[in-house]
């Protein structure tokens, strides 16, 4: 099992909108993420920067490479791209970030 986490920027007075949005989250991305071996998936909002810091387990982490191909992914970038950055092709933008501590 690996653990990924990363960084994504929310922008200003989206946050209960993010919130709402994630709280009812399709169930057909659900199961996408799922069978692509995600697990533990948690986003945390520091409300000083509107930094987002997503944290999930994989299975195997080159299974991840083919959701941005899949047409449920396609629709939910686009859902999302007004209330966060966002990449030309409407994928967040996603700074990894480099685990420095794990307690088991």
């Amino acid at each position: 099992m690996y653990r990924i986490a990363f960084k994504m920027q929310l922008y200003k007075g989206f946050e209960e909108e993010y919130k709402k949005r994630h709280d009812a989250l399709w169930p057909e991305l659900q199961s996408l993420l799922k069978e692509a071996g995600i697990s533990d998936y948690s986003i945390f909002l520091d409300e000083t920067t509107n930094n987002l810091f997503g944290v999930m387990k994989a299975d195997d982490p080159a299974k991840l490479d083919d959701l941005p191909a899949t047409a449920v992914m396609q629709k939910w970038w686009k859902y999302m791209a007004d209330i966060m950055e966002a990449n030309p092709d409407n994928s967040p933008v996603q700074i990894p970030l480099k685990e420095v501590f794990y307690l088991p």
